[in-house]
Protein backbone atom coordinates (compact mmCIF):
# COMPACT_ATOMS: atom_id res chain seq x y z
CA UNK A 1 0.00 0.00 0.00
CA UNK A 2 1.61 3.34 -0.85
CA UNK A 3 0.52 6.22 1.03
CA UNK A 4 1.42 9.98 -0.68
CA UNK A 5 1.16 12.94 2.25
CA UNK A 6 1.15 16.80 0.54
CA UNK A 7 1.75 19.72 2.83
CA UNK A 8 1.53 23.47 1.01
CA UNK A 9 1.89 26.84 2.56
CA UNK A 10 2.18 30.52 1.65
CA UNK A 11 3.83 32.76 4.29
CA UNK A 12 3.99 35.16 1.54
CA UNK A 13 0.74 37.66 1.24
CA UNK A 14 -2.09 36.95 -0.89
CA UNK A 15 -3.21 40.37 -2.30
CA UNK A 16 -1.85 43.67 -2.36
CA UNK A 17 -2.86 44.89 1.34
CA UNK A 18 -5.15 43.67 3.94
CA UNK A 19 -6.28 47.35 5.38
CA UNK A 20 -7.73 46.91 9.00
CA UNK A 21 -11.11 47.37 9.39
CA UNK A 22 -11.65 48.37 13.37
CA UNK A 23 -15.25 48.14 13.11
CA UNK A 24 -15.64 44.98 11.96
CA UNK A 25 -17.47 42.61 15.23
CA UNK A 26 -15.43 39.02 13.54
CA UNK A 27 -12.28 37.89 15.81
CA UNK A 28 -9.07 36.55 14.03
CA UNK A 29 -5.53 36.29 14.46
CA UNK A 30 -4.81 39.60 12.87
CA UNK A 31 -7.51 41.75 12.54
CA UNK A 32 -9.89 41.64 9.70
CA UNK A 33 -9.52 43.45 6.14
CA UNK A 34 -11.60 46.40 4.67
CA UNK A 35 -13.11 46.36 1.41
CA UNK A 36 -10.33 47.46 -0.94
CA UNK A 37 -12.51 49.10 -3.16
CA UNK A 38 -13.00 51.73 0.10
CA UNK A 39 -9.48 51.89 0.74
CA UNK A 40 -7.90 55.50 0.54
CA UNK A 41 -4.49 57.40 0.96
CA UNK A 42 -4.95 57.85 4.85
CA UNK A 43 -5.13 54.05 5.52
CA UNK A 44 -1.32 53.88 5.19
CA UNK A 45 -0.50 57.00 6.69
CA UNK A 46 0.21 58.51 10.06
CA UNK A 47 1.75 61.94 11.21
CA UNK A 48 2.94 63.16 14.35
CA UNK A 49 6.69 61.23 15.02
CA UNK A 50 8.43 64.88 14.97
CA UNK A 51 6.88 65.75 18.28
CA UNK A 52 9.11 64.53 21.16
CA UNK A 53 7.08 62.27 24.12
CA UNK A 54 6.65 63.75 27.30
CA UNK A 55 9.14 61.88 29.42
CA UNK A 56 8.00 63.91 32.57
CA UNK A 57 5.26 61.21 33.81
CA UNK A 58 7.85 58.17 33.55
CA UNK A 59 9.21 56.59 36.62
CA UNK A 60 12.43 55.73 34.32
CA UNK A 61 12.56 58.63 32.26
CA UNK A 62 11.53 57.18 28.64
CA UNK A 63 8.30 57.47 26.25
CA UNK A 64 7.46 55.25 23.76
CA UNK A 65 5.27 55.98 20.98
CA UNK A 66 4.13 53.53 18.55
CA UNK A 67 3.47 53.21 15.27
CA UNK A 68 1.43 49.66 14.28
CA UNK A 69 -1.90 48.59 12.79
CA UNK A 70 -3.67 50.40 15.08
CA UNK A 71 -2.02 53.85 14.45
CA UNK A 72 -1.90 52.77 10.24
CA UNK A 73 -4.28 50.28 9.27
CA UNK A 74 -2.43 49.40 6.13
CA UNK A 75 0.02 48.18 8.08
CA UNK A 76 -2.02 45.10 8.84
CA UNK A 77 -0.67 41.65 7.44
CA UNK A 78 2.65 43.25 6.60
CA UNK A 79 4.68 41.90 9.53
CA UNK A 80 6.25 45.63 10.79
CA UNK A 81 5.67 48.64 13.28
CA UNK A 82 7.68 51.44 14.65
CA UNK A 83 8.71 52.89 17.45
CA UNK A 84 9.79 56.61 17.89
CA UNK A 85 11.34 56.71 22.15
CA UNK A 86 12.23 59.54 23.94
CA UNK A 87 14.64 59.41 26.92
CA UNK A 88 15.05 62.35 29.91
CA UNK A 89 19.03 62.27 31.12
CA UNK A 90 19.76 59.17 32.22
CA UNK A 91 16.41 57.86 31.32
CA UNK A 92 16.24 54.39 30.40
CA UNK A 93 13.75 52.08 28.56
CA UNK A 94 13.87 49.18 31.01
CA UNK A 95 14.92 45.67 30.38
CA UNK A 96 12.08 44.01 28.62
CA UNK A 97 11.17 41.44 25.94
CA UNK A 98 9.04 41.07 22.65
CA UNK A 99 8.44 37.98 22.27
CA UNK A 100 7.14 38.21 18.39
CA UNK A 101 9.74 40.46 17.19
CA UNK A 102 13.10 41.18 16.35
CA UNK A 103 14.08 44.97 16.82
CA UNK A 104 16.38 47.28 14.65
CA UNK A 105 17.03 50.84 16.26
CA UNK A 106 18.68 53.79 14.99
CA UNK A 107 19.99 56.57 17.18
CA UNK A 108 18.34 60.01 16.07
CA UNK A 109 20.00 62.27 18.94
CA UNK A 110 21.93 61.70 21.98
CA UNK A 111 24.19 58.94 23.44
CA UNK A 112 22.56 55.58 24.49
CA UNK A 113 24.39 52.52 26.09
CA UNK A 114 22.01 49.39 25.28
CA UNK A 115 21.95 45.50 25.22
CA UNK A 116 20.69 42.33 25.42
CA UNK A 117 21.33 39.08 27.52
CA UNK A 118 21.68 35.89 25.79
CA UNK A 119 19.49 32.73 27.01
CA UNK A 120 20.44 30.13 29.29
CA UNK A 121 22.29 29.44 30.26
CA UNK A 122 25.16 31.48 28.92
CA UNK A 123 23.04 34.75 29.91
CA UNK A 124 25.78 36.71 27.86
CA UNK A 125 24.96 40.34 28.30
CA UNK A 126 26.01 42.07 24.93
CA UNK A 127 26.22 45.50 25.19
CA UNK A 128 27.81 48.83 23.53
CA UNK A 129 27.31 52.64 23.62
CA UNK A 130 25.50 54.21 20.14
CA UNK A 131 25.87 57.46 19.23
CA UNK A 132 23.58 59.57 16.44
CA UNK A 133 23.48 57.44 13.17
CA UNK A 134 24.06 54.76 15.03
CA UNK A 135 21.94 51.46 14.43
CA UNK A 136 21.85 48.22 16.63
CA UNK A 137 19.66 45.16 16.55
CA UNK A 138 17.46 43.05 19.50
CA UNK A 139 17.06 39.12 18.53
CA UNK A 140 13.83 38.72 18.69
CA UNK A 141 12.48 37.22 22.39
CA UNK A 142 15.85 38.43 24.09
CA UNK A 143 15.96 40.66 27.18
CA UNK A 144 17.23 44.15 26.42
CA UNK A 145 17.36 47.45 27.60
CA UNK A 146 18.54 51.26 26.08
CA UNK A 147 19.77 53.96 28.64
CA UNK A 148 20.66 57.40 27.62
CA UNK A 149 24.25 58.13 29.13
CA UNK A 150 24.16 61.65 28.27
CA UNK A 151 23.38 65.00 29.65
CA UNK A 152 20.81 66.05 27.56
CA UNK A 153 17.76 64.55 25.51
CA UNK A 154 18.01 61.02 23.81
CA UNK A 155 15.68 59.91 20.46
CA UNK A 156 15.58 56.66 18.14
CA UNK A 157 13.98 55.16 16.25
CA UNK A 158 13.19 51.61 16.00
CA UNK A 159 11.50 48.76 13.64
CA UNK A 160 9.87 45.88 14.39
CA UNK A 161 9.35 42.65 12.38
CA UNK A 162 5.75 42.24 13.85
CA UNK A 163 2.74 44.12 13.70
CA UNK A 164 2.04 43.53 16.58
CA UNK A 165 5.41 42.09 18.69
CA UNK A 166 4.51 42.59 22.48
CA UNK A 167 6.27 43.82 24.69
CA UNK A 168 7.13 42.32 28.36
CA UNK A 169 8.41 44.42 30.94
CA UNK A 170 10.36 42.50 33.20
CA UNK A 171 9.66 43.88 36.51
CA UNK A 172 6.32 44.73 35.60
CA UNK A 173 5.16 41.64 34.67
CA UNK A 174 6.88 39.70 37.71
CA UNK A 175 6.67 42.23 40.19
CA UNK A 176 2.91 43.51 39.19
CA UNK A 177 1.15 39.94 38.27
CA UNK A 178 -2.53 40.34 38.84
CA UNK A 179 -2.99 38.08 40.91
CA UNK A 180 0.45 38.37 42.78
CA UNK A 181 3.41 36.00 41.99
CA UNK A 182 3.58 33.90 45.82
CA UNK A 183 6.29 35.94 47.73
CA UNK A 184 7.99 33.13 48.78
CA UNK A 185 8.71 32.03 44.38
CA UNK A 186 9.73 35.53 43.99
CA UNK A 187 12.20 36.12 47.30
CA UNK A 188 14.02 32.59 46.17
CA UNK A 189 14.22 33.19 42.01
CA UNK A 190 15.34 37.06 42.74
CA UNK A 191 17.62 35.73 46.10
CA UNK A 192 15.69 38.35 48.09
CA UNK A 193 13.56 38.57 51.92
CA UNK A 194 9.72 38.74 51.60
CA UNK A 195 9.65 41.77 52.77
CA UNK A 196 11.63 43.56 49.80
CA UNK A 197 9.43 41.17 47.30
CA UNK A 198 6.00 42.76 49.17
CA UNK A 199 7.40 46.06 48.98
CA UNK A 200 8.31 45.33 44.88
CA UNK A 201 4.34 44.57 44.40
CA UNK A 202 3.10 47.69 46.38
CA UNK A 203 5.56 49.56 44.15
CA UNK A 204 4.63 47.49 40.61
Amino acid sequence: MTCFVAFATDNNPLQDFCVADENSPVLVNGLVCKDPKVVNENDFFTSGLNIAGDTSLSPVGSNVTTVNAATIPGLNTLGISLVRIDFAPWGINAPHTHPRATEILTVMQGTLRVGFVTSNTDNRHITKVLNEGDVFVFPEGLVHYQQNIGHGNAVVIAALSSQNPGVITIANAVFGANPDISADILAKAFQLDKNTVYQLQARF
